[in-house]
């Protein structure tokens, strides 16, 4: 299903989907490679991040990748962390409540509503981390190499 379709419903059934038994540093690097390996498909240059409790696991920027992207990666690690949901899903979570990051108090130099931000979340235990990436043309296509990412790991 394309990002566009997505609704908020669907977005939570996703992040329930892809949920880990564990996660380890083994885990980050092998995902963040993925990540890389999969972004091949766009013609855009990407910057990913992964972090755990805070500390920044596995980090790549692929040539022609931008400084703003740096910043673009803060922001949506900081709403996974802060909301413990996609950033995307926190777009949609705005937009069903008629409210916007200033609505909320939250500085958007600060925070990113929109895709490309996914929580690392391990059964019974809840969120430890992000997966984020940015620079493909549309933050929907960050989001969705995520998913496509994540999808291909777990199986």
């Amino acid at each position: 299903m394309s990002n566009s379709k997505k609704d908020y419903q669907d977005l939570m059934k996703e992040e329930r989907s892809l949920v880990f038994e564990s996660f380890s540093h083994e885990n980050a690097f092998s995902i963040g490679v993925a990540l890389k390996e999969n972004a091949v498909k766009y013609d855009d240059p990407i910057a990913v991040e992964i972090t755990m409790n805070s500390l920044i696991i596995f980090r790549y920027f692929s040539e022609g990748a931008v400084l703003d992207s740096d910043l673009w990666l803060e922001r949506k690690k900081n709403t996974v962390n802060l909301m413990n949901m996609s950033s995307l899903r926190f777009m949609k979570w705005l937009e069903i409540r008629n409210e916007t990051l200033n609505d909320r108090k939250l500085n958007p130099n600060d925070y990113a509503a929109g895709g490309g931000g996914f929580p690392i979340r391990i059964n019974n235990t809840g969120v430890i981390g992000s997966i984020c990436v940015s620079g493909l043309s549309n933050h929907l296509d960050d989001h969705q190499l995520i998913i496509d990412t994540l999808t291909e790991y777990l199986d």
